[in-house]
């Protein structure tokens, strides 16, 4: 099966959703984030909307505070897990919310937007019409969360220690090139994707940016940006 599948940039993707604990380690929930990665039609990351929903207040409330802490507090990380919809469903029925609204009507609840700084990607002078990108993941990856990593992003082994594995593939025309990456010690991975465009849509680089974020973000890492150098 083709890791790339049919995806618009001016449609919305799924939702994500985190479930927020009063404590590290403990999956019991205390609240519940909502969130959506704003793109740019290049698919680069101008925002981030979201709303966050308060069981003390009992009321969905702005999340761009919440979205920016998750995201830079390691000790408040820890106490946030990404999970599926249908988790967050139980998990907001037990936060006394009833029942979940479809992700439609969730969108109607974003109320703040945090804003991603977005740069010029720089021209590098080449022909081949490559773009190069980076998706930024804050947290760690555990040994199993990594050996899914490796499987979901269908990564070789290289002979390089900063490069946990790389990955290519054709589809729609274009060629892309991917690998995995740690930066730092327990700060922060990224996935760095080469695409060299062809004739067909483009959408088809939209498909695989989103099935790599989302494929890490199952691993329990938190995506930051999407980043174009090139």
């Amino acid at each position: 099966m083709s890791l790339i599948r049919r995806w618009d940039a001016h449609n919305h993707g799924p939702v994500d959703y985190y479930l927020i604990s009063a404590t590290a380690g403990d999956r019991s929930p205390a609240g519940l984030l909502v969130e959506e990665f704003v793109l740019c039609d290049d698919y680069t990351a101008a925002g981030i909307d979201g709303a966050e929903w308060r069981p003390e207040i009992g009321a969905w409330s702005a999340s761009a505070e919440m979205s920016r802490a998750i995201r830079a507090d390691t000790a408040l990380r820890s106490r946030v897990t990404p999970v599926s919809r249908a988790e967050a469903c139980r998990a907001f029925a037990l936060l006394r919310g009833g029942e979940l609204p479809e992700e439609a009507g969730l969108r109607t609840l974003f109320q703040e937007r945090r804003h991603l700084p977005t740069t010029a990607p720089l021209n590098l002078g080449n022909s081949t019409k490559a773009r190069r990108y980076r998706i930024l993941f804050a947290g760690e990856l555990g040994a199993d969360g990594l050996a899914n990593a490796r499987t979901a992003l269908r990564l070789e082994p290289t002979g390089d220690p900063r490069v946990v594995g790389t990955a290519s593939t054709s589809s729609g025309g274009h060629g892309f090139t991917w690998e995995l990456r740690r930066i730092g010690a327990g700060i922060a991975w990224c996935v760095d994707v080469t695409a060299r465009l062809g004739s067909g849509p483009v959408t088809t680089l939209g498909a695989l940016l989103h099935h790599h974020r989302q494929a890490v973000r199952d691993q329990g890492l938190i995506p930051v940006t999407v980043e174009r150098f090139a």
